[in-house]
């Protein structure tokens, strides 16, 4: 093995009482892809944050190629030659490729843009990767795939040699996730080294050289990919076996809960509805595909009463839906919304107070201009200790959660009713949008196990989702939007991971309706994302375990 081009050594950071990197150290060689694993709340985003200069270590050090790394200086990483994708695009639609991979990289004071040397430059970069661009592209016109593209030549322009990517494919279709791991083999065989950030276990196993587990702040494991099981991964990571979510069938449906006829929203773009019709049962999921911005944002806010439809009708127990999320909550609609940061939780806000923050004005919680603070406090006690919400007590402020517990504190917000008089009102209607983004395998398997246990008290479940396995593992019921329309809801059994996905990029290779004149669904058994994959038959599971 080659000298490394990263080393850190003994890397140590505490906030507070809290030591969330625990003398940590790694290496990183050329052209190898380490992939980095662990829980939420593990230690991940503050080593990365650490190495690209946005924390500074407590203790240790990091060299790259040789020369120590000056902390806490984003500048200094990317003169070293260290990129980062981020999960989250940070590209501006209305300038152009060009114009985005330009920014900041020329002096302040420079008197002119040499737009003409940046275009050569670009090209010669994108030829050189196999990532075919065209510079004057604006990027709102482009696809999320060719976007991510943008993102990494952004990172290659700047030198970077060595790559950190951050959930790379937690939003593409599974046609560009194949483009993108075809793209990181020809990156590593021009010597560029990578780091692999994802909850996704199987693409873990199949893109990486070695795997690196943290856990509580440590790392636990270092082991080849080669060899190693995803079984096995999921123990190192959260110190014990991950069970998966068991595939059942509904038991029965009720009549409909909810009912979309035709329905259109206002506004410009793909993030708007065009004639989408949909009927959502009592004891059904019905899930919905599709890549992010295509419609799935508006559907779920027209659902919780955030926003109005245009044209078309939908009704709630047999009424006019109102456009009115406190009227909607206290009728039995619940949501779980797709950012849980800016939307999900005030973070600011206690735990407590984001845990009644949707059901304030219920008599359980207030009385005239008073909030019942005993009740209040009681009934988040009751959601932190039945979803086991972690790392932060009733009084601490929400933003102290990780990504996972502050998920699990939005998820009992949406299923657990205030009890009043001794009896609790379920939901009727849960809108789960993007449920399992970003969440470490054992959170992603506890809340399907709720998703499932709501659906299967009568709830009707909508599960809209960019994760194709959890579509599949999750849905009665499954469709796919694409540019604001939506396909027929057909049986899950009905489509294969290729036709799911073809329908994502808007290629309408669908099930027809007439297919399915013939068709016996049987009970089957599908697996968690992070364990083994979704499977729904014989045929599904021989196509996914190849790699």
């Amino acid at each position: 093995m080659s000298d490394p081009v990263l080393k850190l050594t003994g890397i140590t950071k505490r906030f507070g009482t809290l030591v969330a990197n625990d003398g940590i150290s790694l290496e990183l060689h050329a052209g190898e892809v380490l992939a980095l694993l662990g829980e939420n709340g593990a230690g991940k985003s503050t080593l990365v944050s650490i190495l690209f200069g946005h924390y500074s270590a407590d203790a240790g050090q990091i060299e790259v190629f040789g020369q120590p790394l000056p902390p806490g200086h984003p500048r200094a990483a990317l003169a070293a030659g260290i990129g980062l994708v981020h999960q989250h695009f940070t590209l501006a639609d209305n300038l152009s490729v060009l114009d985005n991979i330009m920014l900041g990289s020329e002096p302040l004071w420079q008197p002119f843009s040499r737009r003409r040397t940046a275009r050569d430059k670009l090209l010669a970069v994108a030829q050189r990767f196999g990532l075919p661009v065209v510079p004057e592209a604006k990027v709102g016109s482009l696809s999320v795939g060719e976007r991510q593209r943008v993102e990494i030549l952004k990172a290659l322009y700047r030198g970077a040699r060595v790559l950190i990517l951050d959930e790379p494919t937690a939003v593409l279709t599974p046609q560009e996730s194949e483009a993108l791991f075809d793209t990181l083999g020809q990156m590593v065989a021009q010597g560029l080294s990578i780091i692999f950030i994802s909850h996704k276990l199987g693409e873990v196993l199949r893109v990486s050289n070695r795997v690196a587990v943290l856990r509580a702040g440590k790392l636990v494991a270092e082991a080849p990919a080669a060899g190693t099981s995803q079984a096995q991964l999921a123990l190192w990571m959260v110190g014990h076996a991950v069970g998966a979510t068991q595939r059942r069938p509904a038991l029965s449906t009720g009549q409909p809960v909810c009912t979309l006829d035709a329905v259109c929203t206002a506004g410009g773009g793909r993030d708007r509805l065009n004639g989408v019709s949909l009927e959502l049962k009592a004891g059904e999921i019905v899930a919905i595909a599709g890549v992010s911005g295509n419609g799935q944002l508006a559907l779920a806010e027209l659902l919780s009463g955030t926003r109005s439809a245009s044209q078309g009708s939908v009704t709630f127990l047999g009424q006019p839906l109102v456009a009115s999320p406190a009227r909607l909550v206290s009728q039995g609609v619940a949501r779980i919304p797709e950012d849980r940061h800016a939307v999900g939780v005030v973070g600011d806000l206690s735990v407590w107070e984001n845990a009644v923050s949707e059901r304030l004005r219920s008599p359980v919680f207030s009385r005239a201009l008073w909030v019942r603070r005993g009740a209040a406090q009681a009934h988040a006690a009751r959601i932190t200790r039945e979803f086991d919400v972690r790392g932060a007590g009733p009084q601490s402020a929400a933003r102290s959660l990780s990504g996972g517990n502050m998920q699990k504190l939005i998820l009992g917000r949406a299923l657990v009713s205030p009890e009043s008089a001794g009896s609790a009102h379920p939901p009727k209607l849960i809108v789960a949008h993007q449920p399992t983004w970003g969440l470490d395998i054992g959170a992603v398997a506890y809340v399907q196990q709720q998703l499932i246990a709501a659906r299967d008290a009568g709830a009707a479940v909508l599960v809209i989702s960019d994760d194709l396995d959890e579509v599949l593992a999750l849905g009665d019921r499954v469709a796919v939007m694409h540019a604001g329309q939506l396909t027929d809801a057909l049986p899950a059994e009905a489509w294969t991971r290729e036709t799911v996905g073809l329908a994502m990029a808007g290629v309408h290779a669908v099930p027809a309706e007439s297919d399915l004149s013939s068709f016996r669904p049987e009970p089957v058994e599908g697996s968690h994302k992070a364990s083994t994959g979704s499977a729904r038959t014989a045929e599904a599971n021989d196509r996914q375990a190849a790699p």
